[in-house]
């Protein structure tokens, strides 16, 4: 497996995003230095007011990672994904969930969105619809009432089996869609016979090939890592 220097930045809306890439980087993407912005304020706010409500503070975080060095940025939240791919920050800039949506189409025209927050189901619904280019798709939604109180209580195991539960009572659909990078492990719980596609794995192996090909351009030589400054509470990491 090719070892390679990013850096790349992700922006995460919960802390608790940060051990699970941490975790696949370690398995997929050795020496991939991951540099963690922590907004939580983020989610709150788009929440409430909007995605778009987000959008200056969302590109003026972006930037100053690039400007510490970061050479591509993944966004892990997909309420603010779609703010983010916009941001205009001269890298690569990646929503965590168009891999996961892509594939959810490629499975066939009957999708099931499932997330915990309202504000996720209609960015992650018009993401599907965007991959799907034309092509017919029917896109339905799945609101798990109470999972989201209990993420926030810190009852991860009572998060995910709630997820897990509320999936295995889907029928007649080609793909389920956990639109939150937070369900991820609930697709190891499931027991039903349709494909279950979460987002962190996917996208970030197509984050890493945006920052190893951002990184190494021509026959420069690579760039050395680079700590992302701390206009939020960040941690750096390395392989």
């Amino acid at each position: 497996m090719t070892s390679y220097a990013g850096p790349l930045a992700l922006l995460h809306t919960s802390p608790v995003h940060i051990p699970v890439f941490e975790s696949l980087r370690d398995e997929a993407h050795p020496g991939l230095t991951l540099a963690h912005l922590v907004a939580e304020e983020l989610l709150d706010r788009a929440r409430t007011q909007g995605p778009d409500a987000v959008a200056d503070d969302v590109r003026e975080l972006l930037g100053e990672a690039v400007a510490a060095g970061a050479r591509a940025v993944l966004c892990t939240c997909s309420t603010i994904g779609a703010v983010a791919e916009r941001a205009g920050v001269g890298v690569p800039v990646l929503r965590v969930d168009r891999p996961m949506a892509a594939a959810a189409v490629a499975a066939g025209p009957r999708v099931v969105v499932v997330a915990s927050v309202e504000s996720t189901l209609e960015p992650t619904a018009a993401l599907i619809r965007e991959e799907a280019a034309g092509r017919s798709v029917e896109v339905r939604a799945l609101l798990v009432e109470g999972a989201w109180d209990r993420f926030e209580a810190g009852d991860m195991d009572g998060y995910v089996r709630a997820v897990a539960g509320a999936v295995d009572g889907i029928t007649a659909a080609d793909a389920i869609v956990l639109a939150q990078a937070s369900m991820a492990p609930a697709q190891h719980l499931t027991r039903t016979a349709v494909p279950v596609l979460s987002s962190p794995a996917p996208g970030l192996a197509a984050a890493a090939a945006a920052a190893r090909s951002a990184a190494w351009p021509g026959r420069g030589s690579r760039p050395s890592s680079c700590a992302v400054a701390r206009p939020v509470p960040v941690r750096t990491a390395t392989g």
